[in-house]
């Protein structure tokens, strides 16, 4: 195992603010690869997910270009999760004494893979709930091989079930998938669902977090925090390397199955994005993230002012008044809905068009949002 080194938080840390802020952003590349040459260590997280980790294991068994290695990571597990990975032909590691959740899994795992590994090597990491699409890998190494770019994420849609809250998470995906499509794969995260690393960048990750210059202590994954996925790829971006969420690395990945798991799992992400931020500061890198969680908070404002309008329309004057500014927003938002979810069919677009459930959906969302901005305000502990 690697020696662990703590180190202070970031905003405690002598020179840290200083090392995350050089004068202008230099962004460079990793030595390029041969692809027919590299090598995929597969690493899937799982904590009791015996229903679900066969779909896994076969996504990656039937790619293009499979992993050479499959490694299962049990995590307190207390079902057939680690049966059904060995009958299928994946490795299985069992954590010990993890109480750091996924982060804290993978960490035990890749502190001793990572010192194995060099620039020939990839490392893919995927939960266990989700599904590869056939050209994932083959794509991912490929772009990875070229050197310019230090990770590869997936571009996610969401798998059936759900009943209607799981619809309407699925018409999500599909507009977050169209809009990484239009971006030509510019994404500002490199997602848990599934992402394929160089080996040299995590081992820069590891490098840097020992000597200070990234916060977190000497490991891969930074367990303090609630969005590890967010915060490594903050660190990826601070060390001057690029990320990209190509549409030919395309998966499948579980929906949240009922209103309150969907309100809790939205507002551990936000939280974990706003705390992320903080703890990294104002930076070259940080400044577009910041820029959207004001974005966000703008939005928050705005669909309260229009709340309070239709309420004090409803109470003042009795009814509804057709006012044209409000009118206005109310048709751009209805067109943007239908439009944006087009690839999910006729059915689903009229659902859009019917404003008042889109609509209810996302004042949901961003209900949760907005709790999330209360509780790091109020420094509230962080806690899954």
């Amino acid at each position: 195992m690697a020696p662990t080194v703590v180190l202070p938080r970031a905003q405690e840390q002598p020179g840290l603010r200083a090392r995350l802020r050089p004068k202008r952003r230099h962004q460079r590349s990793l030595p390029q690869a041969e692809p027919s040459r590299m090598r995929i260590t597969a690493l899937v997280p799982a904590h009791n997910e015996e229903a679900q980790i066969a779909e896994t294991i076969e996504s990656l068994l039937m790619q293009q270009r499979p992993p050479e290695r499959i490694i299962v990571v049990a995590d307190n597990c207390t079902d057939r999760t680690a049966e059904i990975a060995r009958s299928l032909g994946a490795e299985v590691r069992h954590t010990v004494g993890n109480r750091h959740k996924k982060a804290g899994a993978l960490n035990q795992v890749l502190d001793g893979l990572l010192p194995t590994l060099g620039a020939d090597d990839a490392v893919l990491v995927m939960d266990a709930d989700s599904a590869l699409g056939p050209e994932f890998l083959s794509h991912g190494l490929d772009t990875l091989a070229e050197g310019r770019y230090a990770a590869v994420g997936g571009t996610f849609t969401g798998k059936p079930g759900g009943g209607f809250v799981g619809m309407l998470q699925r018409n999500e995906y599909a507009r977050y998938a169209r809009d990484v499509q239009r971006l030509q794969g510019r994404a500002l995260v490199l997602t848990g669902t599934a992402t394929l690393f160089r080996a040299l960048t995590l081992h820069e990750v590891v490098a840097a977090r020992a000597d200070g210059g990234l916060p977190g202590n000497a490991h891969v994954y930074d367990t303090r925090v609630l969005t590890e996925d967010n915060e490594l790829t903050l660190a990826i971006l601070h060390l001057g390397l690029r990320i990209i969420c190509p549409p030919q690395c395309a998966l499948e990945t579980e929906v949240m199955e009922t209103w309150r798991d969907l309100f809790n799992q939205r507002l551990r992400w936000k939280r974990g994005a706003l705390e992320n931020l903080t703890d990294y500061g104002w930076t070259y890198v940080t400044r577009a993230y910041w820029g959207r969680q004001l974005l966000s908070l703008v939005g928050l404002l705005v669909i309260a002012i229009y709340l309070g309008s239709v309420a004090y329309a409803l109470v003042a004057d009795g009814g509804l008044l057709v006012r044209p500014l409000w009118l206005a927003v109310t048709l751009i938002f209805a067109l943007e809905r239908c439009v944006t979810v087009r690839r999910r069919g006729p059915a689903q677009m009229a659902l859009a068009a019917v404003i008042v459930v889109e609509m209810a959906f996302d004042l949901y969302l961003q209900a949760a949002q907005g709790k999330a901005f209360w509780d790091a305000v109020r420094n509230k502990e962080r806690k899954w």
